[in-house]
């Protein structure tokens, strides 16, 4: 499903702008959308590769690389799919008009935090304090 675009190709939100507008819920929607795409097509890619590229390899030095880079490519796209969950949750997030909020603080995450992780749940601040509290279980 290609993201269908009704904004200004050189549209980017604002702050100025009323938060989480429709041209804002409108732009981020369709980011989500092509990100998800673009995700989905590098597994098709993916899988073709790995169909098309099982041979047998005589050395084993070359079979033990091929067979390192195909586990780095999996990992890579289990990365992928847990990426896509968050997308989708955050598509789902657009919809019942909770996007853009902050799940800790209810607050209005900033615009330009969501244009570089627009499945951003925290604030910055939320964030960094949520972070330091896994550092914190972590190092004990």
């Amino acid at each position: 499903m290609k993201a269908e675009t009704i904004l200004d190709a050189d549209y980017k939100p604002a702050e100025d702008e009323p938060f989480m507008n429709a041209r804002q819920i409108e732009y981020f929607r369709n980011k989500l959308l092509r990100w998800k795409e673009d995700i989905l097509q590098g597994s098709r890619d993916t899988i073709e590769q790995m169909q098309e590229g099982t041979r047998n390899i005589p050395d084993v030095a070359d079979r033990a690389s091929e067979e390192t880079d195909r586990a780095l490519e999996l990992r890579t796209r289990d990365r992928e799919r847990k990426v896509i969950a968050k997308i989708d949750a955050a598509l789902r997030r657009i919809e019942d008009g909770t996007y853009g909020y902050c799940d800790e603080t209810g607050e209005p995450i900033s615009l330009k935090r969501l244009d570089a992780r627009p499945i951003a749940t925290y604030s910055l601040v939320a964030q960094e304090r949520h972070e330091r509290k896994e550092k914190v279980h972590r190092d004990r």
